[in-house]
């Protein structure tokens, strides 16, 4: 079935197709009349506007492009959601790509949103991701980039990111206060700039009482839940696990489960989290909230006043609160 097209249109109902056009566009030079005819005949042919011929000729595609690195991560999913939402409101659309943590895939996604002529991209960085230039030289085709939680860590952009060394300090006092011994901390890839600044304001909480942090870096579930398992297996072992991530966390809960270790009797613990996976245990684990939600809504504020004329490079961060459970 072929789609409807101005030009049939046009030659249903003997008018000019620049007649069509402007009658469907509301134009006063048109009579009501004739107005009335082509939209009735457009609504029984349903007749749709060529998207891309609007593109081409607007320069306007009303769509973003949102690059992630996992969409079945929940962090990832309710950034997206928030995006989506705040896009819907203003009439623009989303293209949703994974990169799976690669480079490569996260260029060919770049190229991807380029060619769509996206109107702006949402990017949360990989971790081997060194060369950011691709990126900024969007510029040219004026296509904003807007990099979040995972970001360039030296590089002049603009950049939406949690309040990483608050969290870091947050959970960090909130141990201390319980007076623990032995701390295990398990952070992420130590290569990001998101695993540097929590790390680096974490162990400085810990100055004074250096010898009761042990820390370790976990890249999947399956690696915490490894090293969560040996430490906890020791003679002396940790009784407060601090965990990064989600991901760490559900890791380390496997761990504390299947070692029949009780919460917080045995072992207590803490982690930074979107919300989600801590209230899937019982007891509720205490968790120092990074919302991808709440970065999602930052993140298009920022994209917004860019495209509105505010092109100046800036760094917004999202303040992070403690959520108590009773895990510690």
């Amino acid at each position: 079935m072929t789609s409807t097209t101005l030009k049939k249109i046009s030659e249903v109902l003997g008018l000019s197709i620049s007649t069509v056009s402007r009658a469907l566009k509301n134009h006063p030079d048109i009579s009501e009349k004739t107005k009335q005819k082509v939209i009735e005949l457009a609504t029984t042919l349903d007749y749709e506007p060529n998207a891309n011929a609007i593109h081409l000729r607007t320069k306007n595609s009303k769509v973003f492009g949102v690059i992630v690195p996992s969409i079945s991560n929940f962090f990832y999913d309710s950034f997206i959601a928030s995006v989506e939402e705040e896009s819907r409101k203003m009439g623009y659309s989303l293209i949703i790509l994974q990169s799976s943590d690669n480079a490569e895939i996260e260029l060919n996604n770049l190229k991807l949103c380029r060619q769509n002529r996206v109107n702006g991209i949402f990017v949360c960085i990989t971790p081997s991701t060194q060369n950011i230039q691709p990126f900024l030289r969007l510029s040219e085709f004026n296509i904003p980039v807007i990099f979040f939680d995972k970001v360039p860590e030296f590089e002049a952009c603009n950049k939406v990111c949690l309040a990483d060394t608050q969290a870091a300090i947050i959970a960090a006092n909130t141990i201390l206060s319980k007076n623990k011994k032995k701390v295990l901390g398990i952070f992420g890839n130590k290569n990001m700039s998101i695993t540097k600044k929590r790390l680096t304001a974490f162990e400085d909480a810990f100055t004074l009482k250096k010898n009761i942090l042990h820390v370790e870096y976990a890249h999947s579930k399956e690696e915490a839940h490894a090293i969560t398992k040996q430490q906890l297996s020791l003679k002396h072992k940790p009784d407060t696990v601090f965990c990064m991530s989600d991901e760490i966390l559900a890791g380390a809960m496997k761990a504390i489960q299947e070692l029949h270790l009780t919460i917080p009797k045995d072992v207590a613990i803490i982690s930074m989290s979107n919300g989600f996976f801590p209230k899937l245990y019982y007891p509720e684990i205490t968790y120092v909230e990074t919302s991808g939600y709440k970065l999602g809504q930052l993140a298009f504020s920022r994209m917004i006043s860019y495209l509105a004329g505010s092109t100046f490079m800036q760094e917004l961060t999202l303040d992070c609160i403690l959520i108590e459970g009773q895990s510690i």
